[in-house]
C-alpha cells in the first residue's frame, strides 16, 4: 500500500468527478449539492516506468506496483461540523487517510452550480478549513475533559497534557490547523503528551495538497489564471503542493486504451496524466519514496518514508524481515540497465551489501537476508 488521501471540498467541485478519473470506480458525479451521500474509497495503482525497466531485464512471473487509495466523502458546507448539509458524520472518514487533498474550483461554468454562488477559491477553501478546525476543536474538548478529570490529583504526567490540550484548543480557537501547532512546546519531559496528540487523530494535524479543478485548456499544468494563482499563493504560504487538474480531461482519459490516451495527451500538448502529478504531490507532501524487490517470480514495488533505514523497509515486506534482518544485498537501477543482467552487476561489483544503518534510497533494488 502507497497511501490514504482523503478527498474534501465543497459540494460541486469536482471530487467525484476526479475521484472517478484516478480510480475508475464510477463514483456518481452530478450537478447537485450532496451527491456524494456514502464515501467512495478507491485504490489505483502507482505509475513507475522503473518498473518496466526491472521487468525487461529481469523476467518475472508478474509486475506488483504500489497503490494508492482515495476516500472521496460528501461535500462539505458552511456548518458541517455543526450537523449542516450532510454533517460531521462523515469527517470521522478523514481521521483513517493519511493527507487531505483539497480540490478547489477554479473554472467558472454557468451550467455547473456553485454552493455560494460564485466561484473564490480563498472563500472556499477557509470555508472547508473552518469546518474540518471545528470539527477538531469537539475532539480536544472531549479529550481536555476526560484528563482535567484524571489530574484531580496533580500528577505530573496529566498536568503536562492538559496544559498541551489546553493549548491545542485555544490554538484551533482562533481557527489554525493543528498542524500548525508546536506540540514540542509542550512534551519536555512527558513524553505521553505526544502519545497523547497522535491518539487524537486531529484532520487538521494531517499534511495537505491542494488540487485545482481547472477547464480543459489549462489541463497541462503549466499555465494559470487567476483562481489557481490565488491557490498557489495561498499554498505557498502553507508551504503545501499544488496540483493542477482538468477532472474532466483526467476522466477522458481513463475511459481510453493506452495508444488513445496518449493520442489524447499529445492532441492536448499534454506530457502525462494529472494522476502522475497528483501520485508526485502526494508522495512529496508526505515525504515518500520507493524501493523495489526484484526477482523470477515478481518485481515489486515498495513505500516507504524517506530516511528509513534497511531493517524498516524489510518490515514493510513481513514484520520477520525487519526482526531477523541480518542484511540487504543493493543495487541501482541505471546500473542493471547499463549491465543487462543481474550477473553481469555482480560480476562488475555493482551489488553491494548494506547493513541495519543503511539509510534506502529512492529507486534502490534491494534483497534481504534475515533469520528468525
Amino acid at each position: 500500500m502507497g497511501f490514504k488521501c482523503g478527498i474534501v471540498g465543497l459540494p460541486n467541485v469536482g471530487k467525484s468527478t476526479i475521484f472517478n478519473a484516478v480510480t475508475s470506480a464510477g463514483a456518481e458525479s452530478a450537478n447537485y449539492p450532496f451527491c456524494t451521500i456514502d464515501p467512495n474509497v478507491g485504490r489505483v495503482d502507482v505509475p513507475d516506468p522503473r518498473l518496466d525497466t526491472i521487468s525487461s531485464i529481469i523476467k518475472t512471473q508478474r509486475v506488483v506496483p504500489t497503490s494508492m487509495e482515495f476516500v472521496d466523502i460528501a461535500g462539505l458546507v458552511k456548518g458541517a461540523s455543526q450537523g449542516e448539509g450532510l454533517g460531521n458524520q462523515f469527517l470521522g472518514h478523514i481521521r483513517s487517510t493519511d493527507a487531505i487533498a483539497h480540490v478547489v474550483r477554479c473554472f467558472e461554468d454557468g451550467d455547473i452550480v456553485h454552493v455560494d454562488g460564485s466561484v473564490s477559491p480563498n472563500r472556499d477553501i477557509d470555508t472547508i478549513d473552518t469546518e474540518l478546525v471545528y470539527a477538531d476543536v469537539s475532539t480536544v474538548e472531549t479529550a481536555l475533559e476526560r484528563n482535567r478529570k484524571l489530574n484531580k490529583s496533580i500528577n505530573k504526567k496529566y498536568t503536562a497534557i492538559v496544559a498541551m490540550l489546553e493549548g491545542l484548543a485555544s490554538h484551533l480557537q482562533g481557527i489554525k490547523p493543528a498542524r500548525t501547532f508546536n506540540i514540542e512546546d509542550f512534551v519536555g519531559e512527558v513524553p505521553e503528551v505526544k502519545d497523547t496528540w497522535r491518539d487524537l487523530h486531529l484532520i487538521t494535524a494531517k499534511p495537505i495538497l491542494y488540487v485545482c479543478n481547472v477547464e480543459e485548456s489549462l489541463c497541462a499544468g503549466n499555465i494559470d489564471n487567476d483562481f489557481t494563482l490565488a491557490v498557489k499563493a495561498r499554498a505557498k504560504a502553507e508551504k503545501a503542493q499544488v496540483v493542477i487538474i482538468s477532472g474532466k480531461i483526467e476522466e477522458e482519459l481513463r475511459q481510453l486504451d493506452l495508444a488513445s490516451r496518449k493520442e489524447m495527451l499529445d492532441s492536448l500538448g499534454v506530457e502525462e496524466p494529472g494522476l502522475n502529478r497528483l501520485i508526485r504531490a502526494g508522495y512529496e507532501t508526505l515525504k515518500l519514496q520507493t524501493y523495489f524487490t526484484a526477482g523470477e517470480k515478481e518485481v515489486h514495488a515498495w513505500t516507504i518514508n524517506r530516511g528509513d533505514k534497511a531493517p524498516q523497509a524489510a518490515g514493510k515486506i513481513h514484520s520477520d524481515f525487519e526482526r531477523g534482518f541480518i542484511c540487504a544485498e543493493v543495487y541501482a537501477i541505471p546500473d542493471l540497465a547499463k549491465a543487462g543482467s543481474k550477473a553481469k552487476l555482480k560480476e562488475q561489483g555493482l551489488i553491494r551489501t548494506e547493513g541495519r544503518e543503511y539509510v534506502v534510497q529512492d529507486g534502490d533494488v534491494m534483497e534481504f537476508r534475515f533469520n528468525v
